[in-house]
Parts: C-alpha cells; structure tokens; sequence
C-alpha cells in the first residue's frame, strides 16, 4: 500500500510539473509546416501527435501539409509558419539569401530519397548520364528529392537542367504518374518508392535509405529532416522552443525500440496506401534514415552544403557559416 501511494504522489508531482511547465510557455500555439506528411522522410513528426506527446507538453501544434518542402519553407519566411519539418539544406539556403533560420534538432540522418528510373526505360539506362532529357517526378521543385537528382545529374557530368523536373506529390498521385507513364524517373521517397518496387514499375538506381547508399553517393552521412525555424522565433520563444525538442527527442527514442507493426499502428491508417503489409516493408527499407539523438556534426553540415554549392551555379559556400545553421542548445538540455 505504501508503494502503491508513493507511485501515486510521483504521478501527481509529474502531472503538476507538467502542467506548470505548459503554463510557462511563452507561445502554445504553434503554426507548423511540412511538405508531405504522409511520406516517411516525416515519420517522427506524424508519430508526435499521434502518440500525444505535442499535447503532453503543453503545445496545440496545427499542422500545415504543403505539397513539398520548398513549399513549407515559403510559408515560414512568409511569416504564416512558426516552424516547419523539412530538409536541413534550406537553412543554408536561406542564409545566403539573408534570412537567419536554424535547426534546432535532426530527424533523419540520411536522405531516405530514392532515384528510380520506369522499368520499361530500364534496359537502355546504364548511367546516371542517360537521365538526360527525361522527364522526372519530384515531390516539388525546389525540395530534397529535387535537389539530390540534380547533384547527381552534375556529379556525372550533366547541368542542372539537362532533364525536366515535374511535381507530383507527395502520395497516390506520386504512384500513378509513375504507372501512367507520366514521368521517365523518379525521385522520391518511401512509401512510394516501396509501392513502386513491389508493383514491379520501377528499376532502383540511387538508394539513401541506408548508410550505404548515402555513403556510396556523398562519402558521407547527409542529414535530412529537421525541425528548422527563424532565429527570431528561438530568441522570443526558448521555453517553446525547448518543449518543441523535447518531444521530438522522445519521439525518436520511441521510433528507435518501436516495431515496424507498432509503428504502422500508430499512423492514420490510409498513410498505409492501401496495403498495410506494404507500409511495413517501407518502415524496414527505411529505418536506417533515422536519427537516433537528434544531434548534426560538422561533416555532416558540410555534406549538405556541397551538395547546395555543386546544384546552385554561383553559390558562393565561403560565405557561409555553418554554425549558425544549427542551434544545438536545446538538444543538449532536453532529457
């Protein structure tokens, strides 16, 4: 009976920290930004409200889904976003236009981007070279997937441009530009790709889902999803800010010891595209991509600051201070 009431009062103390912690917040409503939320590339952020943690800190999060990550990040320099889940690269981005915005913690540590190219265009493609002049899906211009085709169209000795790029989402549309023959190739993520692998319509060319793959094609680990914000809202906001990373920190302590049958669970059923045996398989392929700590070093801040100086003619890298793309204070003091 004493350690039935002593359980009782330490769930009460945390019930009242919590509750005293959520009052403190100088900002509770949080206008949040993402460019696809179905696909995996943003698993922890849908795995955070699903599983309540937004609410258990106090946070009223409204999520905005974008057709692609560029899309986001126009609504949060806009000033209609408080924060968005995107890729890493458009912090740097945005620093060389002027615009101070920094991740705060990582989600993905690698891309978890696939190039494919149709299956019937697979037996006269040999190189990354044969892209040229292809049509290629992208999730929207400007994103991730965007980018990374076009790093490695430059890496093999095409322009930028020396293939056409059109945006088709972010799910079922994704699919059936591939199968209506609507695109040549695709750059795009899981469970799309998984979809695509299992119906037999596409041939896997670049795979970033696992260490391999992301190491095969920059040498490096290459972070991908993050939470990223304007600094003004990190310097108005810290107790906001920190909530933000503690509950995405245990969130990815959750993904980490979490089943792909737990997980898939979790998620709204028709994130599933239909097929739950196949959004399992797209949790396995993918699992790598994660990160475990939410933490960013250096090379890894440098990986993806190559990738923007070789896409983007005229970039100029030296100007560039990675340290100020990173705000690693939160992640330090979360639990």
């Amino acid at each position: 009976m004493k350690i039935a009431k002593l359980v009782a009062a330490a769930a009460l103390l945390a019930l009242s920290a919590s509750a005293s912690f959520a009052q403190a917040l100088e900002k509770k409503s949080i206008a949040l930004g993402v460019g696809g939320k179905p696909l995996l590339y943003y698993l922890p952020l849908t795995l955070a409200e699903r599983l309540g943690y937004f609410k258990e800190a106090g946070l009223d999060v409204q999520i905005n889904d974008f057709g692609g990550g560029a899309k986001s990040l126009q609504a949060l320099i806009g000033g209609s976003l408080d924060v968005v889940t995107g890729a890493y690269e458009h912090t740097i981005r945005m620093q060389a236009k002027g615009q101070d915005v920094r991740a705060v913690i990582v989600l993905g540590r690698y891309p978890g981007i696939v190039l494919a190219v149709r299956k019937d265009k697979a037996a006269n493609f040999k190189s990354i070279a044969d892209l040229k002049g292809m049509n290629i899906g992208i999730t929207a211009p400007g994103s991730s997937t965007h980018s990374l085709v076009q790093y490695l169209m430059i890496k093999n000795g095409l322009g930028p441009h020396d293939a056409s790029f059109i945006g088709v989402g972010s799910g079922a549309q994704a699919v059936a530009a591939v199968q209506n023959k609507q695109v040549d190739a695709i750059s795009h993520l899981d469970p799309v790709i998984t979809k695509l692998e299992q119906t037999g319509d596409i041939k896997v060319i670049v795979d970033t889902r696992t260490t391999k793959g992301t190491m095969d094609v920059f040498g490096a680990t290459n972070p991908a999803a993050v939470l990223y914000m304007k600094k003004d809202f990190i310097d108005k906001n810290p107790k906001t800010v920190q909530a933000l990373v503690n509950v995405f920190k245990k969130t990815l302590t959750w993904l980490s010891k979490a089943t792909p049958e737990q997980i898939a669970e979790v998620v709204p059923h028709e994130y599933w595209l239909g097929d739950k045996a196949l959004y399992i398989k797209a949790l396995e392929n993918s699992r790598e991509s994660y990160s475990l700590d939410g933490s960013m070093s250096p090379k890894d801040m440098a990986t993806s600051l190559d990738l923007i100086a070789k896409t983007e003619p005229g970039f100029k890298a030296s100007a560039i201070k990675l340290e100020n793309t990173f705000d690693d204070r939160f992640l330090k003091a979360a639990p």
